[in-house]
């Protein structure tokens, strides 16, 4: 039973998260263009949310990275470079932990704000809140790998990640078994990661898509008007930065 369980989870389930993904990334695309933005709330708190968002932003870019590059590099260009398994393991702990603190901080100005202040609550859906809130356990999950990580330098453990992402993306059936017997909070961290692919086009990350490559050191002024500037359109709008 407990195979089965592993085949379904890490086996099927990624399947059923990235056809869903690019699927219905491409159908809100296509019928709710309107709906494809990151709802603003930046008339508020503005200096938490400078400091949260660039914090979040530059963290979560350089930790999706690290994974993206980490996890689907073929292992033989490592062995090629002549990078060994423990050397990897060492960078992704030391350039995955700087990250994730400084995605942490960001976050957590983050989910205050958006919590603690009755305005911007209010103002949030049930989607804000809760893509926010998996984000945020997703990051703590993955930092609370790091001491698991550090019993595991000779970086076999990594490879195990490695072969069954691999795995994933070229069909392989025997997948699954590459992560039967890893520590739980490995798993528990896979499977949310992937369950946040499974409803990001249904949450405001669908924005993500439209990010232009110089998005970090983008100007990047929305136009707000105030009411009394709508009620008379001749006034000059104000220009502040977008969320």
């Amino acid at each position: 039973m407990r195979d089965v369980i592993n085949y379904i989870l890490f086996g099927w389930y990624p399947y059923v998260c990235l056809i869903v993904f690019l699927g219905g990334s491409l159908v809100r695309f296509d019928r709710e263009q309107y709906t494809w933005r990151s709802g603003s709330s930046q008339l508020l708190r503005r200096r938490q949310l400078m400091w949260g968002s660039n914090l979040f932003h530059v963290g979560i870019l350089v930790i999706f990275l690290g994974h993206f590059g980490g996890l689907l590099t073929p292992i033989w260009v490592f062995d090629l470079l002549g990078v060994p398994h423990g050397a990897k393991q060492v960078i992704a702990i030391v350039a995955g932990g700087i990250a994730g603190i400084a995605c942490f901080i960001g976050l957590s100005l983050l989910v205050h704000r958006r919590l603690f202040d009755e305005r911007i609550r209010t103002t949030s859906s049930f989607g804000d809140i809760a893509i926010l809130l998996m984000l945020y356990a997703q990051l703590i999950l993955g930092l609370a790998t790091i001491p698991v990580s550090m019993g595991h330098l000779d970086g076999h453990e990594m490879v195990k990640f490695m072969t069954w992402a691999q795995g994933i993306l070229t069909l392989n059936p025997g997948a699954a078994a590459q992560v039967a017997d890893v520590n739980i909070i490995f798993k528990l961290h896979l499977m949310l990661g992937m369950t946040i692919f499974l409803v990001f086009p249904f949450t405001r990350l669908v924005h993500v898509w439209s990010a232009p490559v110089w998005y970090l050191g983008r100007q990047g002024y929305q136009v707000v008007r105030s009411r009394r500037t709508n009620r008379a359109t001749s006034a000059r709008p104000s220009a502040v930065p977008a969320e």
